[in-house]
């Protein structure tokens, strides 16, 4: 299993060397855009009319297109944090985004929001059927700020939708000695059994991180 470790925000170095030219030369300049709109002495967006949206939350959108998919979630986190996105403005953009727009949102929240107070995107996320998003939802944001009853549910969640339990962060520290989330596991297993469908390797290794093998 991945060791309990919170994950490393991406550098732009790091990231520039992935890009060609062109994505390169794009990404300087949206994250030119998030630094302005972040800094209090710049006059950014002021012409612009009521409700328009800034520059830089435009270049998020567009990050997939410019920088690839395999690099999309990277270049939005360094957008995000280039930003200084708060809680309202990832709220935000995480109910307006795409799928992959809110996979980033939730894989920012460890490096924007020092509380609980995303904790709803975490809870909305976790309640679709949606794998990606249910993978980054549980990763160290959950695994520092969601409560016990609904972090057990997520572990379920992640075993009935195929999730690899290695995207859950502090497993191995969340599960040691829980009881309840052995009976959990005990309960799912005996319902897959008696449904004759295969009862998940994870599950196997969740219930013996609790110390209550069944």
């Amino acid at each position: 299993m991945t060791p309990d470790t919170t994950a490393t925000a991406p550098t732009r170095e790091t990231l520039h060397g992935l890009l060609d030219d062109d994505a390169g030369s794009w990404l300087d300049a949206a994250l030119a855009e998030a630094h302005a709109h972040a800094s209090p002495h710049t006059p950014d967006g002021q012409d612009a009319g009521p409700g328009a949206v800034p520059p830089w939350e435009l270049r998020f959108a567009a990050a997939g297109r410019h920088c690839g998919p395999d690099h999309a979630d990277a270049a939005r986190t360094l957008l995000l944090r280039a930003a200084a996105a708060d809680t309202g403005t990832l709220t935000r953009l995480y109910h307006q985004g795409t799928g992959a727009e809110r996979r980033a949102v939730l894989l920012a929240l460890e490096h924007r929001v020092a509380g609980p107070d995303a904790l709803p995107l975490i809870e909305d996320a976790l309640r679709t059927h949606d794998s990606r998003l249910i993978a980054a939802a549980v990763g160290p944001y959950a695994a520092t700020h969601l409560g016990a009853h609904a972090w057990r549910h997520a572990v379920l969640k992640c075993l009935f939708t195929g999730v690899p339990l290695d995207a859950v962060a502090g497993l191995a520290r969340r599960a040691r000695g829980d009881g309840e989330l052995a009976r959990m596991l005990a309960d799912f297993a005996a319902e897959r059994t008696a449904a004759g469908r295969p009862v998940p390797a994870d599950l196997h290794h969740a219930s013996h991180l609790t110390g209550e093998e069944f």
